[in-house]
Parts: structure tokens; C-alpha cells; sequence
């Protein structure tokens, strides 16, 4: 029973991890994120002045076309939202990074191992 409670216990331990990880940008990221000021408008999972980072993964755009429309958003894309600035002043190897962590946004947590 004892060996029961401890495993439940750790399951949602390892749970709560993966979901705070989901919300919280490992560093690079997060300096990246400061640097070019995408975080006076953008949260990782709400809605601010534009969206979620969730919901920007959840289009499924690729790396490449994430970073293109970083460079010259289309505003048709996400009605009901101001249109963003075109931010032409992230380096391109900046946008690849920042691109790729918000696409994995949209990837589910690995569930945690089970041990017999």
C-alpha cells in the first residue's frame, strides 16, 4: 500500500514537473525572449496583447515560416489581436531557436515511466 501511495505520489510529481517545464522557458530562451521584447506582448500560455505561445504552436507553422512571419507578420492570421511589428532586428539564428522552443509547445509531455 505504502509502495502504492509513493508512486501515485511521484506520478504527479513528474507531472507537475512537465507541466511547469510547458511554462517556463528554459534560460537561453527567456533571455531571447527579453532581449527582442517579445514578452511585452506574448505569454507562454495566455493570451496578452498577442497570443499564447501555445496557441502560436498549436498552427503548427514550420520553423521557417514561424521566423518569416517574425520578419513580416500577416495580422489576417490571428483576428481579435493587434497586429505585431515586424521584428526584423532578431537575427535569424535567434528566430530558429525561439521558433523551434514554441513549437515544442505543441508536443505532449512524455508520461512518466512505470516501475513494477
Amino acid at each position: 500500500m505504502y509502495t502504492r501511495i509513493c508512486l501515485v505520489f511521484f506520478a504527479a510529481l513528474a507531472s507537475f514537473a512537465g507541466a511547469q517545464a510547458q511554462t517556463t522557458p528554459p534560460k537561453e530562451i527567456s533571455d531571447l525572449l527579453s532581449k527582442y521584447t517579445c514578452l511585452a506582448c506574448h505569454k507562454v500560455d495566455a493570451k496578452l496583447v498577442g497570443p499564447s505561445y501555445q496557441d502560436v504552436a498549436k498552427r503548427k507553422y514550420s520553423n521557417e515560416k514561424m521566423v518569416e512571419l517574425i520578419y513580416k507578420p500577416v495580422p489576417a492570421n490571428w483576428p481579435g489581436y493587434p497586429p505585431m511589428a515586424p521584428m526584423t532586428q532578431v537575427p535569424k539564428p535567434d528566430a530558429l531557436k525561439i521558433a523551434a522552443w514554441i513549437n515544442s509547445l505543441n508536443k505532449p509531455a512524455k508520461p512518466a515511466a512505470k516501475k513494477s
